[in-house]
């Protein structure tokens, strides 16, 4: 007696199953090690078996459809095999490349994927901070390179405060863009880019200053006082334009002795971090460079640069901050309340002359400061034309006689674990 269709179309299942497994146990083990160039042969594999499965389908059951079915489904998964080979892939482990650290391996340090950035071709990190990171890149158009600082605002900032971060962002870039001055890094571009905010700016092959605040690397006198008078004169540039720093540092400035080049850096990156720090209370920067009212919160103009200047100034000439503490606490009641030292107790050499001009720097009320960076700046080369016509040369300080700073207020002297500034220390 015959068999009915349909007991032949069940007995076919068992063996069409087991196919359907051998396949998806196929896919499964496949997929995963699947690269970019491998999509075609993914492709073919797929369509292959697929097909296998459609004949045994067809052969066993007699679908109506005949060779329909099976060539349907080759296209379609071959097309999908395709489309996956074709997916991005992290570079390999042994790849000869550029990259940079992704932002996935190191959540807390935003980082690029990728060798470029905008049309920037990105060559290697100079240093990395809180909020972001510098790279050494290069403009393809002219081949110049450029110093480039990113700032993921995204991982400090989230809706409506995102927005607002970024077009003041933009806007200090722009404001930062326009200052046109010798001593003043130049800014090039601005950008965003896979959630990073970028400026291109000069790249500086010097050191900052921070690498000249300690014994016994620090300057001769002439050399210091020269130097913050060009910082000076830059200062009161910016602020004739409506630009206020906001964190003056030696950090912030780049020296090239061989070249003659003085450079203030991070023009409106103050800013920026601020709206970042103040939403959690944090106070922004480098404390001990800070003046009384912008620690206290209030607005500030060109007098608290020149404040912090009078701080650096009194570092590169010393080794020693005017202020430190192991608390926060007393460190800002001390640039609130307590008067600065008088520089001369910590080097009896250098002249009253500079001695009234760095405690007019410091002093606590802003009227009572400097007016503008010009004046501070011509009184340093009256000090300076002084100490040269009567052949003073201050003995620079001995190293046992004032070791680094060993307080305990490296603990307190940054907000940040990594200052890179504009160019690392080399």
């Amino acid at each position: 007696m015959a068999e009915h269709p349909l007991h032949t179309s069940i007995a076919g299942v068992g063996p069409m199953a087991l196919a359907l497994l051998v396949v998806l146990a196929e896919i499964a083990w496949l997929l995963p090690r699947v690269r970019r160039e491998a999509g075609i042969a993914v492709s073919v594999t797929l369509a292959t078996s697929v097909w296998a499965v459609g004949a045994l389908l067809w052969w066993q059951l007699r679908m109506p459809m005949g060779w329909a079915v099976p060539v349907t489904l080759a296209i379609v998964f071959g097309h999908l095999g395709w489309l996956w080979g074709r997916r991005p892939q992290a570079p390999r482990a042994d790849a000869q490349t550029t990259s940079l650290p992704s932002t996935a391996a190191r959540p807390t340090r935003p980082g690029l994927e990728r060798s470029t950035l905008g049309r920037y071709q990105i060559e290697r990190e100079l240093g990395r901070g809180a909020m972001g990171a510098v790279y050494l890149g290069r403009d393809p158009k002219i081949g110049r390179q450029v110093a480039i600082k990113t700032m993921a605002l995204s991982r400090e900032f989230a809706g409506d405060e995102l927005v607002e971060a970024r077009e003041r962002f933009f806007r200090e870039a722009e404001t930062a863009g326009r200052l046109q001055h010798p001593d003043i890094v130049t800014i090039f571009d601005a950008g965003e880019e896979r959630e990073l905010a970028y400026i291109a700016m000069e790249y500086l092959k010097g050191d900052n200053l921070q690498a000249y605040t300690q014994p016994p690397k620090l300057l001769p006198v002439t050399s210091v006082l020269q130097i913050v008078a060009r910082v000076a004169d830059a200062l009161h540039y910016a602020h004739s334009q409506g630009v206020v720093h906001r964190d003056i540092k030696p950090a912030n400035v780049v020296v090239d002795p061989s070249a003659d080049v003085v450079k203030v850096t991070d023009f409106g990156i103050a800013r920026i971090a601020d709206s970042a720090r103040t939403r959690t209370g944090m106070v922004l920067g480098t404390p001990s460079f800070m003046s009384p009212e912008q620690l206290a919160g209030r607005r500030v103009d060109g007098r608290s640069d020149l404040y912090s200047l009078g701080v650096m100034l009194f570092q590169l000439l010393t080794g020693k901050l005017p202020h430190r503490s192991e608390s926060m606490a007393t460190l800002m009641q001390q640039i609130a309340n307590e008067p600065a030292p008088d520089v001369r107790s910590l080097r009896a050499d250098l002249p009253e002359a500079l001695a009234r001009v760095v405690a007019l720097t410091l002093e606590k009320r802003p009227e009572a400061r400097y007016t503008g960076g010009q004046q501070l700046a011509a009184d340093l080369r009256a000090v300076v034309a002084r100490m040269k016509a009567e052949g003073q040369q201050p003995v620079p300080v001995d190293p046992s006689a004032a070791p680094p700073d060993s307080s305990g207020f490296a603990a307190t002297v940054k907000m940040e674990r990594v200052d890179t500034g504009h160019n690392p220390s080399r």
